[in-house]
């Protein structure tokens, strides 16, 4: 599928409720699986190292334990 796929619904006649417009182009949406491809997009990150993983989680610990003793101290 592509991703920059243009979905186009128009009015039957001039008649033809806003709602039943709406509602064929909701289904139009759902069946062409646009916005699927979309969220997996907006979610991807770039994959960490393990060197970074493993720098970022000391960071969390000794944030963490800073915080734990801030806390004992009645600072914040």
């Amino acid at each position: 599928m592509k991703s920059n796929m243009a979905i186009k619904v128009t009015r039957k006649d001039q008649s033809e409720a806003n709602e039943n417009i709406i509602r064929r182009f909701n289904r139009k949406v759902l069946q062409s699986g646009v916005m699927p491809l979309a969220k997996s997009q907006t979610r991807f990150s770039k994959p960490i190292s393990k060197r970074e993983r493993r720098k970022k989680a000391i960071l969390r610990e000794i944030r963490k334990a800073e915080k734990t003793e801030r806390m004992k101290l009645g600072l914040k």
